[in-house]
């Protein structure tokens, strides 16, 4: 039996070492990497910028170059949300910087069929990815993934499940059966299961309007387990998720998760009802709406909660000082822009370009613009009141221009 010199015992021991450093490597990078391509980047707030205080202290504003500006961002567009709200200063960004949208062939993305890649325009599996995906969709993270960047923000915004279903009735009491035969919301939650079936076109929006668009499905056993790993699920993908109910402290986180400066998410309200439209719910009816809505109601207390947490770790000193900047900031902008000072009925709004889609039961208020604005405010208040439909098209030119009349033959005549 031949027994190895020192020297070569080393040199053994060595060339293993080399070999096991060599293959957890390996399997370091792939796993990053198949992590990379399944779940977005972890949420983290920025860094901190230089002067920045803490709890009670000045608030930087706009942050500085510490961070950058993030441009890469998915929003899920959940219905009767105040969701278009967002979409406009989504729109405004990105369209000031020449940044790419994904855009449906239309105005929703086959909605209520879940997300499909290939229903983006211009997509293509090898090419490149699009900055912001920010239309109606029903979600579905791996086909999501196809169409954005790897290091996408994803985020979304929920809202109260009894003043969501009340919205809902009212602006899809023509399309939703359940509502249709039901007549009016009473009688509706008097006896639902009366008027709702499962699996019904239109349905969706009778029950649990939420959890469809997060792209869930209804557990398939009864009790918490279910609901509770598919929140977990939800948390995962998404780095924020806004409140409907405290729109201004939901700007103010996004701002600083973004890196955006103050008006960059200085917004008008989008997509409102007539007051008088609105229908006021005893506390019964409130308490039926919520149990008839019951995994609306588990997904928007989980993310009540997670929302507060994030407003804690943020500062509440900080938070009420942001927030009456950005309201501050608003009022100026309506002062400014605003004929009428605030949302009019689409009756009055002479130019059709931003007067507001209407459908369903109540008007849909906009806006109109103050006559005599300078260029520069001309350009600014338009695009804050342009409706997120013309908004779309408008994107959708700039993008996919039409070709020139007559170009075809032209060339043909150079040939």
């Amino acid at each position: 039996m031949r027994v190895l010199s020192g020297w070569g015992r080393f040199r053994l021991l060595w060339v293993a070492l080399a070999v096991s450093m060599t293959i957890g490597f390996t399997i370091q990078l792939l796993g990053a990497s198949l992590q990379k391509r399944l779940l977005p980047v972890p949420w983290a707030p920025p860094p901190k910028a230089e002067g920045e205080g803490e709890e009670g202290g000045p608030p930087a504003s706009p942050p500085t170059t510490l961070c950058q500006p993030r441009k890469h961002l998915v929003f899920l567009k959940t219905h009767k949300t105040g969701s278009s709200t967002i979409v406009n200063l989504l729109h405004r960004f990105g369209d000031a910087r020449g940044l790419r949208f994904a855009l449906p062939a239309r105005y929703q993305f086959s909605y209520p069929s879940p997300f499909q890649a290939r229903r983006v325009k211009g997509w293509h599996p090898k090419g490149h990815p699009f900055d912001i995906l920010c239309h109606h969709m029903r979600f579905r993270l791996p086909e999501v993934q196809k169409v954005v960047h790897p290091d996408s923000f994803y985020f979304s915004i929920v809202r109260d499940p009894v003043a969501l279903a009340e919205s809902a009735f009212s602006y899809y009491r023509g399309v939703a059966p359940a509502f249709r035969r039901a007549g009016t919301l009473p009688t509706f939650l008097a006896s639902p299961h009366r008027f709702y079936q499962p699996g019904e076109r239109g349905n969706h929006y009778a029950r649990n309007l939420l959890w469809f668009d997060f792209g869930l499905d209804p557990p398939a056993s009864p009790g918490s387990a279910g609901i509770g790993a598919a929140l977990k699920g939800l948390e995962r993908a998404f780095h924020l998720v806004l409140l409907t109910e405290h729109m201004d402290e939901s700007l103010v986180l996004l701002r600083h998760a973004l890196c955006w400066t103050l008006d960059d998410v200085v917004a008008f309200r989008h997509n409102l009802r007539s007051p008088e439209s609105v229908y006021t719910l005893e506390p019964s009816t409130a308490a039926r709406l919520r149990a008839w809505n019951y995994l609306d109601w588990h997904l928007y207390t989980h993310f009540n909660r997670t929302f507060w947490a994030r407003v804690e770790h943020f500062g509440y000193a900080r938070m009420a000082q942001e927030t009456a900047m950005l309201r501050k900031r608003r009022a100026e902008l309506i002062q400014r822009c605003l004929q009428g000072g605030g949302p009019l009925e689409p009756g009055h709004i002479a130019d059709e370009r931003i007067r507001p889609f209407q459908f369903g039961q109540a008007p849909i208020l906009g806006y109109a613009l103050r006559p005599g604005l300078a260029p520069e405010d001309q350009e600014v208040c338009r695009h804050m009141v342009t409706p997120e439909l013309q908004y779309k098209d408008l994107l959708d030119a700039k993008q996919f221009p039409a070709p020139l009349q007559g170009n075809s033959s032209q060339l043909g005549a150079v040939r």
